[in-house]
């Protein structure tokens, strides 16, 4: 929406329109507001072009997706409106609501509600690749009949350039912008036919600055597209800035501003002259012009300023939606000083220019009185703020309002920063990316001063002047996956290292998953406030590493951003044709047909949730083949380095295995799914994939659903159906065969995925492992460091569809270490479609295994298991331990997702809806077991009645020795 203006008629309703959207308010209340009388023409069309573009269209969008009655609804309501908005209006809208709005006017109400051509027109809009010249002249490529072709005809508002930032830098006194801007859908292969410019428009009649611009090659801009089948790669541009320009056109303003203050008798002030970049590109016989935004993570993100005279700087700067400026700001008031006395910090600077004696001081948004004191060259002024009140205070900039003058920003200019230690808290006063002083209360944070790179390990060293103890330095995943590494603290000073490639997981290593890494530090086994983030020294933010690394075939880049939030970014190493919208399309749509159109090879690939797991089914189906001696070519399919299969020799079964691994995604990976005799999965595989006639694709599922899963979910019984129902149909027919682990299992199983083939009731592989507890169990306990004699309670809920985010432990630890005491151990297993849960260690009496590769290792070591809707319930009932079910949201649960089974007519074993309960009966499992022993047998022998130790042999006789 348009920012508000003061007095501004128009921001005002659409806030108001926007309220009643938010709110989920019907239609009809939506264009009565916006319809209310008390604006001009101008205004009126000014919001008409706002809520068609915004909430008007979007709920349009909604409508169409949810069936003919609510579209012909859309239809009755939005038809009036339409008619009285100004046809320009209309006209100037982007082409998918241009389009959707005329069917709308013109088309029939039931012909329009009762077909799909909204619909289409919605899912369309994600689509700008597709696009059609005819003459001169772009037209969009809908998936709809429009009698009217100037309907489609690209405007402006279709035309809007994808840019990016790579590098900003000063080369000898001129600025230089690197990047790519392109428009989505139009090729640019070559120099020709291929202009761009960045032009830079300051204050209203200034005139613009244009750049000296250049189109470089840049094949980046084409692996980090999102249309498929487009090439960008001169796409890049660099141009160049004389900061001159600036210089004089600053000049010329101040002479004008100047000249209006003196005519009202006021005093002339140095003013901030801001550019903003936009960049227009001539492209294929389109033209369009753009901000120009999107900076790169780093250093781009704080562009250095450079100063070309006395207290003068020209800096770039970034908007806070991530538009480039250029300013010209002079330092009208300067820190020159920071000391604590007592409850108090004295701040002093200088205001250099005209004397002056009187004046406040804001900071943030509260203004104080302020001493200002005529001196050589201009004034000094101090002020004094209370600690108490400033431990308390988020981040706020200091300003100084001299009387008669607009308040100054206060600019650092060289004075070092301070941090003034109190106690567990600090107060700091520093410069912002724009050495802009704020201020701030906060707890004491660890400060990065130093980093290197050495044999694949990143060092870290700085200051912590926190009270002794030991730290942890925290790695956290945005999907809440945390690694911990100890710090070594002497004195105020730190420092840690690790491998990113090579992290300890279970007396095991494995690689930083893909994605950006925060780092907070804790003490050991604390999470929640204990956390505190870590930050980099400011004054080495330019002698930072942040070139990338490659280590064992991945990429790690440490980097700053947010100016001095430190974060390590982790990826694969993938070729550029791999990991592109036009790279995946190119694999899927001509090297996968021409795979498969090779000789067949007997081999076999196995895929465990989606490579991302050594686990499950296809794991006990791999190592029974491997035990028998089966020399066929095994290949193994990883995402993201988590794991590395082991052969015969790791297996201790001799010599003479050794698997392939295939990364997830890459060129090989096509390759094998295209000519593999055997497909051995647990879940769907990617939609690009189809089986040829002459394979065998064994799909063995994930374990027996307790929950509604395939067409039995509330979203696919909707109409029209939803795009994965398409897909889950498709990879259905290519199944050869399904396993199940019971009868009860087979019918759940065909009905939610619509399944007529071939099923096998040989129970489930992954659990063949369970009778075989006194082999295994002393290895997989010393590998989680769980010590003889303790009881183990496995704790496994499965995830909630509405809060993936999260996953706050719902069992009380605290609690139950109390009740059960030491002789227990609590394992703590999220969910993996799930946010990582934070896990107390408690002393060692929790212990979270969320990472740990394989879920059938954990109830291996079980001696109680309590979980929720999970179908390791079904598992291990065939141990014959006890299970306790926690449903805390048993009612929510129901009627979000669904569930299969009657928890309560149906249990294994006690249901209980709180952690106190569950507490106590874990306090007295052995003696609630024996009384609900019948229940139990019952349950084992209706859903597990197949699982004795022998079910992958089955499996393996059935299909692989014929």
């Amino acid at each position: 929406m348009t920012p508000a203006r003061q007095g501004d008629s128009v921001a005002d309703r659409l806030r108001a329109v926007q309220e009643l959207y938010d709110r989920g308010e019907p239609l009809d209340a939506l264009v009565e507001l916006i319809r209310a009388e008390g604006l001009s023409g101008a205004e009126r069309a000014r919001l008409d072009a706002e809520v068609l573009a915004g909430c008007l269209g979007a709920r349009l969008d909604a409508a169409a997706k949810r069936g003919p009655a609510r579209r012909a609804q859309a239809i009755e309501v939005l038809r009036p409106y339409l008619a009285t908005v100004d046809p320009k209006v209309k006209r100037d809208l982007p082409v998918g609501r241009r389009v959707a709005f005329h069917l709308v006017e013109t088309a029939d109400t039931k012909t329009l509600a009762d077909g799909d051509a909204l619909a289409k027109l919605a899912a369309a809009a994600a689509e700008p690749s597709r696009r059609v010249r005819k003459g001169l002249r772009w037209y969009a490529d809908l998936p709809v009949e429009v009698a009217d072709q100037s309907l489609l005809r690209l405007r402006p508002a279709d035309m809007v350039p994808v840019t990016q930032i790579d590098d900003i830098t000063w080369e000898g006194g001129t600025l230089r912008i690197t990047g790519h801007a392109y428009l989505a859908g139009l090729s640019v292969r070559s120099r020709r036919f291929n202009r761009a410019t960045v032009v830079l428009r300051g204050p209203r009649w200034l005139p613009p600055v244009t750049l000296k611009t250049t189109r470089v090659y840049r094949p980046e801009a084409t692996h980090d597209a999102r249309e498929p089948g487009c090439n960008y790669d001169w796409a890049g541009f660099q141009a160049e800035l004389n900061p001159f320009s600036l210089r004089w056109r600053a000049g010329v303003r101040a002479l004008v501003r100047g000249a209006k203050r003196m005519l009202k008798r006021r005093h002339t002030v140095q003013d901030t002259t801001t550019w903003r970049a936009e960049i227009v590109i001539w492209s294929r016989a389109a033209r369009a012009k753009g901000v120009l935004r999107g900076p790169s993570i780093g250093r781009v993100e704080r562009p250095a300023g450079r100063r070309i005279r006395d207290r003068w700087w020209v800096r770039p700067v970034w908007t806070s939606d991530k538009a480039l400026q250029v300013v010209l700001q002079p330092t009208r008031a300067e820190l020159t000083g920071v000391k604590l006395d007592g409850e108090q910090i004295e701040l002093t600077g200088f205001l250099p220019g005209r004397p002056v004696s009187k004046g406040k001081a804001r900071v943030g948004g509260h203004r104080m009185p302020a001493e200002f004191t005529p001196a050589e060259g201009g004034s000094v002024f101090s002020l004094s703020l209370s600690v108490q009140t400033l431990l308390t205070a988020d981040a706020r900039r200091l300003w100084v309002e001299p009387k008669g003058d607009p308040a100054a920003s206060v600019m650092l200019e060289g004075t070092p920063e301070t941090r003034l230690l109190l106690g567990d808290r600090e107060i700091t006063v520093q410069g912002d990316r724009r050495d802009r002083v704020v201020i701030s209360g906060h707890k004491v944070l660890p400060v990065i001063k130093a980093m290197t790179w050495r044999d694949g390990a990143l060092h870290l060293s700085g200051e912590y002047p926190a009270e002794a103890g030991d730290r942890d330095l925290v790695l956290r995943h945005r999907g809440g996956l945390t690694y911990r590494v100890p710090l070594r603290r002497e004195g105020t000073a730190f420092e840690v290292a690790f491998a990113p490639g090579a992290m300890p997981r279970f007396g095991d290593t494995t690689p930083l998953v893909e994605g950006t890494w925060t780092m907070s530090v804790a003490p050991p086994g604390k999470y929640g406030p204990a956390m505190v983030p870590v930050r980099v020294d400011h004054a080495a933010l330019d002698t930072i590493d942040e070139e990338q690394r490659t280590v064992g075939g991945r990429v790690y880049r440490f980097v700053a951003t947010r100016y001095d939030v430190p974060v390590l970014v982790a990826a694969e190493e993938r070729p550029g044709d791999e990991r592109s919208a036009a790279g995946v399309w190119a694999l899927s749509r001509t090297f996968y047909p021409a795979e498969k159109a090779k000789p067949i090879r007997q081999a076999t690939v196995y895929a465990s949730f989606d490579g991302r797991s050594y686990s499950d089914n296809p794991r006990a189906i791999y190592e029974e083949r491997v035990r028998r001696g089966d020399e066929g070519e095994h290949i193994w399919v990883v995402r993201d380095g988590a794991f590395v299969p082991p052969g015969s020799a790791e297996l201790g079964l001799g010599e003479g295995i050794v698997p392939t691994v295939v990364r997830e995604g890459s060129r090989e990976h096509y390759e094998a799914l295209a000519r593999a005799r055997y497909i051995v999965a647990n879940q769907f595989l990617p939609p690009w994939f189809r089986a040829r006639d002459d394979q065998v694709y064994v799909q063995t599922w994930h374990g027996t659903p307790v929950k509604h899963i395939g067409r039995d979910l509330p979203h696919m019984r909707r109409e029209p159906r939803p795009p994965v129902y398409a897909r889950q149909t498709t990879e259905v027919r290519q199944w050869d065969l399904l396993i199940s682990q019971s009868p009860w299992a087979s019918g759940v199983l065909r009905k939610a995925f619509g399944y007529e083939g071939e099923l096998l009731e040989c129970g489930n592989p992954r659990n063949d492992v369970l009778f075989h507890r006194d082999a295994l169990a002393p290895a997989i306990r010393r590998r989680l460091g769980i010590p003889e004699g303790k009881r183990v309670v496995l704790y496994a809920p499965t995830f909630r569809d509405w809060d993936r985010r999260n996953a706050a432990v719902k069992l009380d630890l605290a609690d139950a270490q109390r009740a059960l005491g030491d002789d227990h151990v609590i394992l703590v297993r999220g969910h993996m479609m799930q946010a990582f849960p934070h896990v107390q260690s408690l002393g060692g009496f929790a212990i979270d295994v969320t990472t740990y590769p394989d879920m059938a290792d954990l109830l291996v070591i079980a001696d109680v298991l309590v979980t929720d809707y999970s179908s390791c319930a079904f598992d291990f009932v065939a141990t014959g331990r006890p299970i306790v079910l926690f449903t805390p949201d048993l009612d929510k649960y129901k009627s979000s997702r669904g569930l299969y089974l009657d928890l309560e007519a149906q249990r294994p074993g006690p249901r209980l809806a709180s952690s106190a309960e569950v507490v106590e009966v874990l306090r007295t499992i052995d003696s609630v077991s024996v009384r609900l022993a019948d229940r139990y047998a019952a349950f084992a022998r209706t859903y597990a009645p197949h699982d004795s130790g022998k079910a992958t042999a089955r499996l393996v006789d059935h299909v692989f020795t014929g």
